[in-house]
């Protein structure tokens, strides 16, 4: 196990005049849509930085030709992240100021960003926030779902027989969940979670912060249904699903439920309309309506 890093002051950041930038690593969140919601922090960091380190130097590029400034920019991602790091770390080590950026939103969510950044404090070299949008937050706060415990999961497998099973065992978290998706997968996405979470409220939000940014709310069921009607959506979506009900009922409730759910569908999907419905495991509620079919 990697021993803890010595601490480090940031004071020296905090004195220094407002045109010097202290050495360290700096993890800038960058605009998701608008280029206005750039934060002047972000802006100065950017400007001041030695290197700014990037996803792809052309969304980069854009972003610095916005704030009229040309700066050094080093691609880090996925293919080259291996690398890059030991060269990035070599530039800390000299006194270098490193801007961290993604695309768009912040660094480091769902991003190979945070191993840079965990590489750098097991060096002992600096970390700053410099925080700004994220797609995540602004969907989260505009959706009008509960914000008091989220789960974040990012992009769901592919596959489907894999994007049910990850779906299962997420049915039961007590919070919302937030995915990311693309327009291709969208409808077979939703068909999935409404198969294994149940007929929950969702939201889908496109294009957030842009000229045709759009918010889709309803029921998983009603969402499948209106999304197959419409042309294919274009563009960055977030989906936000609520979480189970937490209906308290005993074991008769439960079955009552499950009986409903069995004149409509089979046991999987009435196990998956029920877990929506309360704190049950979907495992536990296909055994019963398993029983319950037998019974009749």
């Amino acid at each position: 196990m990697a021993g803890l890093a010595a601490p480090h002051n940031r004071q020296h950041e905090q004195k220094r005049p407002e045109n010097e930038l202290a050495p360290g690593l700096y993890v800038v969140a960058t605009p998701i849509g608008n280029l206005e919601d750039l934060s002047g922090r972000a802006r100065r960091v950017l400007t001041r930085a030695d290197v700014v380190v990037c996803e792809d130097t052309r969304v980069s590029g854009k972003l610095m030709l916005y704030i009229g400034h040309q700066a050094k920019l080093l691609p880090y991602h996925d293919h080259n992240a291996a690398r890059m790091r030991p060269k990035l770390l070599a530039m800390l080590r000299t006194g270098a100021r490193l801007a961290l950026v993604t695309d768009a939103g912040t660094p480091c969510i769902a991003d190979p960003g945070f191993k840079l950044v965990r590489a750098a404090h097991e060096a002992g070299f600096p970390v700053y926030a410099i925080p700004g949008p994220s797609a995540v937050i602004a969907a989260l706060s505009t959706a009008g779902l509960p914000t008091d415990r989220f789960y974040f999961h990012g992009f769901l497998p592919v596959q489907s027989a894999k994007r049910r099973r990850l779906l299962g065992s997420l049915a039961n978290i007590p919070g919302t969940l937030v995915f990311y998706e693309t327009a291709v997968r969208l409808v077979r996405h939703l068909e999935d979670c409404r198969d294994v979470l149940g007929p929950r409220d969702a939201v889908i939000l496109r294009e957030l912060t842009k000229l045709h940014e759009e918010t889709i709310r309803g029921t998983l069921p009603e969402l499948v249904e209106a999304l197959t009607a419409r042309d294919q959506l274009k563009g960055e979506i977030v989906v936000l699903i609520a979480p189970p009900l937490e209906e308290d009922a005993d074991d008769s409730q439960i079955d009552d439920w499950l009986r409903e759910e069995l004149r409509t569908g089979g046991p999987s999907a009435a196990a998956a309309a029920v877990a929506a419905r309360c704190s049950r495991s979907r495992s536990e509620l296909y055994k019963r309506s398993l029983a319950l079919q037998e019974d009749k």
